[in-house]
């Protein structure tokens, strides 16, 4: 993959106010070009030996391979949960100018 191929980052959060600083916190450094706070969604998942219903914020970052680490680290580091969810997946095709703005704007400034 190469370092500038594009990704979705997906990131659960306890609610708006997390979703949104972790967000602030991502665009800023320009570890992600763009973030999209979605929610609440209803969540269930095993915890502790214990199937937990909760609602959770979800985010949707824009990055880049290259970016990826970086911003998965930062995530983790600010991130309430003990064990947060940070996944990344593949963009394989898009938009071209859009494609490029998500790599202009994840550059080091």
């Amino acid at each position: 993959m190469p370092a500038d191929a594009p990704l979705l980052v997906y990131v659960t959060t306890p609610d708006r106010d997390t979703a949104d600083a972790l967000a602030r916190l991502a665009v800023g450094e320009r570890l992600a070009a763009c973030a999209n706070r979605i929610g609440p969604v209803g969540s269930i998942y095993r915890w502790d030996g214990d199937v937990v219903v909760d609602e959770e914020v979800s985010l949707i970052l824009k990055t880049t391979r290259d970016r990826f680490d970086a911003l998965r680290d930062a995530i983790v580091d600010a991130h309430p949960y003990d064990c947060p969810c940070v996944v990344a997946l593949p963009i394989v095709d898009g938009h071209g100018p859009w494609l490029q703005w998500l790599r202009d704007e994840t550059r080091d400034g």
